[in-house]
């Protein structure tokens, strides 16, 4: 006896009503995936995205396209680089502290003969305390000029988060959390 498919027997309108559902209901499942892979891929002691659909009292229906979904691909991304330039800003703020500290005691070096030694990549060198103290200047200056600039890219970063929040918010409402949970 030979099986016929439900294809088959419906309509062919039908046929493409339920092949229609069957893929948004995929690409609903895609995007609670894609967004659970995202939020897994940082180490635990960054924070997490929960930019994931919920299942709730109340929750309604809403179909996810492609536009929406590079959307939250793309939030995700900006909330991962950026948590990682914060990350870099605090290394050279402590680097900062510690080019002020070497400054402070150099200050209060008494003997001006002696020579410092100053680490230029993997080499020191011997400096007087003159040089050293400009070449220690100079380091500090760079370093809050490099502050500035990742600064400045957070808080572009933070514009672009903002913009995307109000879409995403827009369309999704409560179905969407794109909070940022610490662990």
């Amino acid at each position: 006896m030979l099986k016929r498919s439900i294809y088959s027997i419906l309509p062919l309108t039908k046929k493409h009503i339920f092949e229609k559902e069957a893929r948004n209901k995929l690409m609903n499942a895609h995007v609670l995936h894609s967004a659970a892979v995202h939020a897994r891929a940082r180490s635990p002691l960054q924070f997490k995205m929960a930019a994931t659909m919920k299942k709730g009292v109340g929750a309604e229906d809403v179909n996810v396209t492609f536009e929406d979904q590079q959307k939250i691909n793309k939030f995700a991304r900006n909330t991962n680089r950026m948590s990682e330039l914060k990350d870099e800003i605090e290394a050279k703020k402590k680097s900062f502290q510690n080019l002020e500290d070497a400054s402070d005691d150099l200050m209060m070096c008494e003997d001006d003969a002696l020579l410092i030694p100053y680490q230029i990549g993997d080499v020191f060198i011997s400096h007087s305390q003159e040089e050293t103290q400009e070449m220690l200047e100079a380091a500090k200056e760079a370093l809050q000029d490099e502050i500035k600039a990742l600064e400045g890219r957070v808080s572009s970063i933070q514009g672009v988060l903002g913009d995307l929040k109000v879409q995403l918010y827009a369309k999704f409402g409560n179905n969407i959390n794109l909070e940022a949970d610490e662990s």
